[in-house]
């Protein structure tokens, strides 16, 4: 069993754009978030008796299947499990319903041109369908519209719909000419004998005049100096990657995205770059070597910054299924405003994908896509330090490290890997390895940890705040009696910061990274 297991099983040009019809690849949901939704309920509900027993035999099947590989089986049962801890009933309709999985040509539609989707399953759910099956195709807007569009639109009713979707899966050209721009959801109701047995949706953006904008974009990236040409770039290859299933669409805002770049190309003509000087909250991005993908970056830059004199400056990483933003739009908004208050940079990087896990090894070895996952992550973080590094007069004794949940788990990892790194350290709500504690014992933390937590059970934090103060490391340890997952952060973000801005490396200790 991995530690992951062990610690949370308990609790927790237009061409590139251009996808073939055949390679329908959009990402499902998070496998690793599911896992810790479903791992979250159980702690919750505490089963006992029947449902236990029932909760036991889900989880040994599932063990077989995360063993064998068989994913489609593993989502399967995370549905039934989380299905019977909410007090309902396994039916062959609940089945038939997590079964099925919608995917589309481009998720990035320009509306002059049909939207392919394809209804498709992603096991054999046991059902007796009856009469051939039929659906109802509809978009919601995800976004307030203009007066007089209709709330819900029906783009097709198919009938005859292939009993196996797996073996037939159905395809469908959708018309959506009329659909206004904005972000939507797209849905597939399907019945037999006019009874509703299963609706799948996935999130689509409509954009009118879309290739010709990328295009635009692609004249403009090659336009701009090195330094700005992958801010330029970025939205091409995030719908890119989102159209091949690499990553999930997210809380991307096609609109704001394409504008940010447009104005970026704008500004960097002639080999500008219009981030030099910029101050506040903005986003970055970069090619990270080796993967060939462009990473998103957050940074903030305080008012008073100099060139001249040398500033902290606080790396953060976001938690499981968050990205960049999480630590600027969450949380109150408090990072950046205590950054500006105590003269911090700030920086959040992706990590590489959202359940990267920025190189720990908590969540166990994987297979050869999860340990480049896990290796990539980890170089993101360094190649945003550097970048940092590159771009401001960063002070070399006063980098620091913070994160929550999985962020603080790699905070601790990376802590432990490159301690003439950091100055000090902040996690929230994290879980890692005592016997790395050496490594790190001359690392002042904070560390914080609800004592109610259902996702990260508060022992993870005690086990490390034990191993370091055994080490006579400087840590300072927050318990929040009946504190979860999530609400003990902004309590602490406050004296949080305030234990950074009191700490600083001699002028021995610290490294170029």
């Amino acid at each position: 069993m991995s530690l992951f297991a062990r610690r949370f099983g308990s609790s927790f040009l237009v061409a590139c754009l251009l996808v073939p019809g055949w390679a329908f690849g959009q990402a499902l949901p998070n496998l690793s978030l599911l896992r810790v939704r479903y791992n979250t309920a159980k702690a919750n509900a505490k089963p006992t008796g029947e449902l236990k027993a029932e909760v036991d035999a889900i989880d040994g099947a599932l063990a077989e299947a995360a063993k064998l590989g068989r994913t489609g089986e593993m989502r399967r049962l995370i549905a039934k499990g989380m299905t019977v801890l909410d007090g309902r009933p396994w039916t062959p309709e609940e089945d038939y319903r997590h079964s099925l999985v919608l995917r589309a040509e481009r998720v990035f539609a320009d509306s002059a041109r049909p939207l392919t989707v394809r209804l498709e399953q992603i096991y054999a759910p046991a059902i007796d369908l009856g009469a051939a099956p039929s659906a109802a195709v509809q978009v919601r807007p995800l976004l307030s519209q203009p007066a007089g569009s209709p709330e819900v639109r029906t783009l097709a009713t198919p009938s005859d719909i292939p009993r196996d979707l797996r073996e037939a899966p159905l395809v469908m050209d959708l018309d959506v000419s009329q659909v206004t721009d904005g972000p939507y959801e797209l849905s597939v109701e399907v019945s037999t004998s006019g009874r509703p047995i299963g609706r799948v949706k996935m999130r689509v953006a409509v954009q009118r005049g879309l290739d010709a904008r990328v295009a635009a974009l692609q004249v403009g990236s090659a336009g701009a100096g090195a330094s700005v040409a992958a801010d330029v770039r970025y939205p091409i290859e995030f719908m890119n990657k989102v159209n091949r299933g690499l990553v999930e669409m997210g809380t991307f805002d096609l609109g704001r995205e394409l504008a940010a770049a447009e104005e970026v190309a704008r500004n960097a003509a002639g080999g500008r770059d219009p981030f030099l000087g910029r101050t506040g909250d903005f986003e970055r991005h970069y090619l990270l070597s080796g993967a060939n993908e462009i990473m998103p970056y957050r940074v903030y830059v305080p008012k008073n910054y100099s060139a001249s004199k040398a500033m902290p400056l606080v790396i953060a990483l976001h938690g499981l299924g968050g990205n960049e933003d999480g630590f600027f739009d969450n949380y109150q908004q408090l990072p950046p405003k205590l950054s500006e208050q105590h003269g911090f940079l700030l920086a959040a990087p992706l990590g590489f994908r959202r359940d990267g896990f920025y190189g720990s090894g908590v969540a166990g070895s994987g297979d050869v896509s999860e340990r480049r996952k896990r290796d990539y992550s980890e170089k993101d973080v360094l190649e945003v330090l550097r970048l940092m590094k590159a771009a401001y007069n960063v002070d070399d004794s006063r980098i620091y490290l913070i994160g929550h949940s999985m962020g603080a788990i790699g905070t601790w990892a990376l802590a432990a890997k490159y301690p003439q790194t950091w100055a000090a350290l902040v996690t929230f709500a994290g879980t890692g390895s005592p016997s790395l504690a050496d490594s790190m014992k001359g690392i002042p933390q904070f560390v914080v940890h609800g004592d109610a937590d259902n996702t990260v059970n508060v022992s993870g934090s005690r086990n490390m705040v034990a191993a370091l103060k055994k080490l006579n490391a400087n840590v300072t340890y927050v318990e929040v009696p009946g504190g979860s997952h999530t609400d003990v952060v902004v309590p602490n973000l406050e004296p949080a910061f305030d234990f950074l801005a009191s700490q600083k490396k001699g002028a021995a200790a610290g490294t170029k990274q």
